[in-house]
This record gives C-alpha cells, sequence and structure tokens, in this order.
C-alpha cells in the first residue's frame, strides 16, 4: 500500500510540475491593450503631444510601416532635405497647411501618396477614435514644427468636465485591461493597421476573415509569438513588419482567446 501510494504522489508531483513548467512558457505579463483616451477641455499641446506618442507608438501601428523609410515615409527622421516631418508637412500639398495635410493623411490616405511609395495606409478612423487621430496630428507636429492642434480641433472628442491633466496616452503608459473581446484586443495591439478583419484594416498583411480556413491554432499561436517564423505566402516584401512583442502585451487568457477566435473565422 505504502508502495502506492508513493507512486501516486510522484505521479502528482510530475503532473503539478509539467504545467507549471508549461504555465511559466505562455506569455504570463498583464496587458497592455489601452483603453479610450479621454481629453479633457483644458488640455494642453504638451499633454495633446504625449498623448499622441503613446498613441503613435501603440494602437495606432505607425511604426510598423513608417519607421523603416521603405514602405512608408520615416515620420520620426528627416527624409532628405525636407527635415522632419513636422518641417516638411505644410510643404507636401499646395494650399494645405501642416495640421490639415496630417489630419487628411490619417483619415484619407489616398488622397496625397508621396512619390516612391505604395498606396497601403488605412483609413485611421476606423481603428482611432477622433481624439487619438488629433492627438498623433499634434505629435507629428512636434516633430520639427508648430503644434497648432486645440480644443476647437478636438470638439466632440474632448470629455466634458473632464480634468486637464486627465489625458492618459494610448500606448504603454496606458491604464492596463483586462479585455477578453478579440476585437478590441486586435484594436489595441494595432493588428488593423495591417490587417483587414469586417471591412477594417490595411492590406499590409493577411486577410483575417476566414484565416481560420488555412491555418491551425499552433499556425495561428506561432505568427503572433514569432511572426518571423514563416512567411505567408505573397506577403514576403513585408517580412519583419509585425511586432514581436505580441507575447508581452497579451495575458495567456488574451493570447489563447485571439488565437482560438481568429482559427474559428471560417
Amino acid at each position: 500500500m505504502r508502495g502506492t501510494n508513493l507512486k501516486i504522489a510522484l505521479i502528482v508531483l510530475l503532473t503539478v510540475g509539467f504545467y507549471t513548467l508549461v504555465a511559466n512558457v505562455i506569455p504570463q505579463v498583464e496587458s497592455e491593450v489601452p483603453r479610450e483616451l479621454t481629453l479633457g477641455p483644458g488640455v494642453t499641446p504638451e499633454e495633446l503631444v504625449a498623448a499622441g506618442e503613446g498613441v503613435y507608438h501603440g494602437p495606432g501601428g505607425c511604426e510598423v510601416c513608417h519607421g523603416l523609410g521603405t514602405r512608408a515615409p520615416r515620420l520620426l527622421t528627416a527624409e532628405g532635405a525636407l527635415g522632419l516631418i513636422g518641417a516638411r508637412c505644410g510643404l507636401r500639398v499646395g494650399g494645405q497647411d501642416c495640421k490639415a495635410y496630417l489630419y487628411e493623411s490619417l483619415v484619407k490616405p489616398q488622397a496625397y501618396l508621396v512619390a516612391g511609395y505604395e498606396p497601403i495606409m488605412p483609413d485611421m478612423s476606423r481603428q482611432l477614435s477622433p481624439a487619438q487621430i488629433w492627438a498623433v496630428v499634434a505629435f507629428l507636429q512636434a516633430q520639427g514644427g508648430e503644434v497648432t492642434v486645440t480644443t476647437d480641433d478636438l470638439g466632440g472628442a474632448l470629455a466634458p468636465g473632464a480634468a486637464a491633466g486627465g489625458a492618459p496616452a494610448a500606448g504603454a503608459a496606458a491604464p492596463l485591461s483586462a479585455t477578453m473581446d478579440p476585437i478590441e484586443i486586435m484594436r489595441g495591439l494595432g493588428c488593423f493597421a495591417c490587417h483587414v478583419f469586417r471591412g477594417e484594416g490595411g492590406p499590409i498583411g493577411p486577410e483575417l476573415m476566414k484565416i481560420g480556413a488555412a491555418r491551425n491554432v499552433e499556425y495561428l499561436r506561432e505568427s503572433i509569438l514569432k511572426p518571423d517564423a514563416t512567411i505567408a505566402a505573397g506577403f514576403e516584401r513585408f517580412a519583419g513588419l509585425m511586432p514581436k512583442d505580441f507575447g508581452q502585451k497579451m495575458t495567456a487568457a488574451q493570447l489563447d482567446t485571439l488565437v482560438h477566435f481568429l482559427a474559428n473565422q471560417r
């Protein structure tokens, strides 16, 4: 009897040890999926710029294309002799000042294309709120230029009665969210900057509407955690663009929810 009990205890310990190892391998870091950006009536240019920086590096997914300078113009470094984006934005389209040009570039990206680049940018109003868009405009203006975005531009995007200092940047500095809604997880991670889903997003990566018909759970999980492991046919020119830190931006439960949601899109 004693020998049997020892065997059972050993099996239990090995089982617990195995699942503990598995749990440590799966990402467990708290989610950085951002909440809605809230700007108070007294928001300052500095707060707008800080909020816009969070959106740019976070849910906007702007770095995916604009950080390389090969598929879209560089925005945070000089481009040729034209200088930073805040200095050159007012020179792109005749009769359009910097603020108008940047705003149109975000919500009507096909209206004007910089020579040498493809029309791959999506309408950002489909994934960003008006407050987020104007915050990004302010952030880009600040790169070598003057910030002219005001509360008049924000208009209905302002939260009545919100404190002037209460403008959390949507990005790494934003309060953490525990959302388990796969659509919100994708929006928060900026997936729609490159992937089309239900008419939302851009054509840089594979469309997600029927991704589950061709890809299983294991493939999808690896594609999220190790995006360069396998490049989908036809998208080789975009290799290296997908962020490699999604495993640190979701809890294991969020990752599992997202993977199974995509696997069921058929």
